[in-house]
């Protein structure tokens, strides 16, 4: 049923991205920032469902505990503008990218978000792990400098991230872990060109956005769910498999692409011990996409012969055979060229 009020607050989460990430100031970025927190509350708002209260309540929270940091940096940056000197600046700036990282969702400031994430719907879900990524990661862009605080984010994020996924058996916690996971890579790739970590944020959303959208048409949001579904649906079945196989990086497929962008970047510029880290984490991730795809295959389950459940749903098929092939188009394409 449509909803004006959803429809209007999520092109004013839209409008606030944009103005946030194309601010001249500081002060006009924290705006944008509190209008996008503002939209995406009643985005949450379910009139069937009890815990999308609670989640947008731990959300809002969590969200004006970082703006109320950026707010105080930002305060602190403009009193001490006469007699600032670089120790103090650097110590702003660890501040202010701190609170933009609690805003992210990288570990260590991760708490809040696989708890969010588990009392949401998929469509909401699909926003906190794409759209809401794309403003904090730009301003962090701003300021990035590879520097000890950095490293130590993106290997605790990797490590998390990889780790904290292994016992999960809801799909919405699965996604969020992978999240902060492919969180550490997105802020390993912004280190000389910034044109990867587009690339690597396009790639992800669209990854992502396969992902949700089966698990939002067959209504899943436990393992358990997914095994008795995907046994009656045969294209469903290798559509998502393929998508976790292209999420966690196999090189036939998509999410290769972004992940050899990085490793390469960073080994250019002698961060060997970092790739390495964030790869053998990255196996981890993987090893338990392959677990979840892997049982929808091996598992012996009761399917149901008598009235097989067809696809119908055009939109869904067109974009995962475009994500699935685009790799493959596209060198192709360049070979011949």
């Amino acid at each position: 049923m449509f909803k004006f009020y959803k429809f209007f607050f999520f092109n004013t989460l839209i409008v606030s991205s944009l103005i946030a990430v194309s601010a001249y100031s500081w002060f006009n970025m924290w705006i944008g920032l509190e209008i996008n927190l503002l939209s995406m509350i009643p985005l949450m708002k379910s009139h069937t469902n009890k815990f999308p209260a609670e989640a947008s309540l731990k959300y809002f929270i969590t969200q004006t505990l970082a703006s109320t940091m950026i707010l105080f940096t930002m305060i602190l940056m403009l009193n001490t503008s006469e007699f600032i000197t670089m120790q103090f600046k650097d110590s702003y700036l660890l501040i202010l990218n701190s609170a933009l990282l609690t805003k992210l969702g990288a570990a260590p400031f991760h708490a809040w978000f696989p708890e969010v994430m588990e009392g949401l719907n998929w469509m909401n879900s699909l926003i906190l792990l794409t759209w809401q990524k794309l403003t904090p990661m730009v301003l962090i862009m701003y300021n990035f400098k590879m520097s000890t605080f950095f490293s130590i984010i993106i290997i605790s994020s990797s490590i998390i991230g990889g780790i904290l996924g292994f016992n999960q058996i809801s799909t919405r916690k699965i996604m969020a872990y992978s999240s902060i996971n492919h969180i550490a890579w997105m802020l390993a790739s912004m280190l000389n060109f910034k044109m990867i970590w587009f690339s690597y944020f396009i790639i992800y959303s669209t990854i992502t956005l396969n992902i949700v959208m089966i698990f939002f048409i067959l209504n899943i949001f436990n393992l358990n769910q997914l095994f008795l579904t995907l046994n009656s649906n045969k294209l469903m079945k290798m559509f998502f498999i393929m998508n976790f196989l292209s999420l966690g990086g196999l090189p036939p497929f998509l999410g290769f692409l972004p992940k050899w962008l990085v490793i390469m970047n960073l080994v250019n510029n002698n961060f060997y011990t970092l790739s390495f880290i964030l790869i053998i984490f990255t196996l981890i991730t993987l090893f338990f996409y392959i677990r979840i795809t892997l049982s929808t295959l091996t598992i012996t389950l009761s399917e149901n012969l008598l009235k097989p459940s067809s696809l119908k749903n055009f939109f869904l098929i067109f974009i995962n055979i475009i994500t699935l092939l685009s790799l493959f188009l596209c060198t192709s394409i360049f070979n011949i060229l």
